[in-house]
């Protein structure tokens, strides 16, 4: 068995290994989803490596990762201050916290 990442959702899943062409999503859902972004890329002239994203979702990325920046920089700072078992607990707290809605997107 080997552990590969979906190509649409990027989840890890278990392909068996063995003869054919390796699985390349972890559902049929995704691999449906990968399929009607590329003929919906087709149609509007798009290469593969270009994506449409809405300002409201890209806007929304850029919040959390700047929230996710600052907590690192806040982290950074309080642990250069000081070591103790308690503060570096509520420190990757602090991180955990700023990273879960990024780590939590699925699409």
């Amino acid at each position: 068995m080997v552990t590969r990442q979906c190509r649409w959702c990027r989840r890890k899943f278990v392909a068996n290994a063995g003869p054919g062409r390796p699985r390349e999503f972890c559902k049929q859902s995704c691999r449906q989803r990968d399929y009607e972004s590329r003929q919906f890329a087709v149609e509007r002239g798009l290469d593969e490596t270009q994506l449409i994203v809405t300002r409201a979702e890209l806007d929304d990325l850029r919040d959390k990762l700047y929230v996710l920046e600052c907590a690192v920089e806040d982290v950074e700072r309080d642990l250069d201050a000081s070591s103790e078992p308690h503060e570096v607990r509520e420190a990757l707290s602090w991180i955990l916290d700023a990273a879960r809605p990024l780590a939590a997107r699925s699409d």
